[in-house]
């Protein structure tokens, strides 16, 4: 098992140009550009992703959509999967194998962060421990993700690619 002794860089840190290059990267995903998620720190030991509470996120009764978090989850977890697993960019990708979300509680505060870290990094399957904080520090989700690598695949949209090179996060 990992352990979670800091990330090797935290967005707060970055020069204001990395960090645009860093939320860049992260909105080239429309979906992940329509909710606002965006990555806090990464490194080899851990990802945390942040999902604001916010109209994009809500479902019909005001609260914060499950499937929203699990899109959440999915971002991080699967970029510390990338991290964690060696790809080699251009020619093998990281695609998510299999997801399972357990809600906890109802967020407090105005932002939910997922914490991911590996468990465990074989040379085709990834196993990562994610947890989904509110901002008060309260668990509101748990999952446990697996993501395989496996080699690039033509894109169902070629005319929508924006980085061939990217993991399919």
């Amino acid at each position: 098992m990992t352990m979670r002794t800091g990330p090797d860089w935290r967005l707060q840190d970055l020069s204001a140009a990395d960090q645009k290059r860093v939320n860049d990267f992260q909105r080239q995903t429309p979906l992940h550009a329509h909710l606002d998620i965006s990555l806090i720190e990464a490194g080899p030991d851990g990802v945390r992703a942040r999902l604001p509470i916010a109209g994009n996120a809500l479902n019909a009764t005001g609260n914060l959509h499950g499937g929203a978090i699990a899109t959440l989850v999915d971002v991080s977890a699967g970029t510390c999967a990338a991290i964690g697993s060696g790809f080699t960019p251009g020619e093998q990708t990281i695609v998510t194998a299999d997801m399972h979300v357990r809600y906890l509680g109802r967020p407090k505060g105005d932002y939910v962060d997922a914490v991911s870290t590996v468990l465990r990094a074989g040379r085709t399957l990834i196993i990562i421990d994610c947890q989904v904080v509110d901002a008060e520090g309260h668990v509101v989700a748990v999952s446990d993700f697996s993501a395989m690598v496996v080699n690039v695949r033509q894109a169902l949209k070629p005319d929508l690619v924006r980085d061939p090179t990217a993991p399919d996060l």
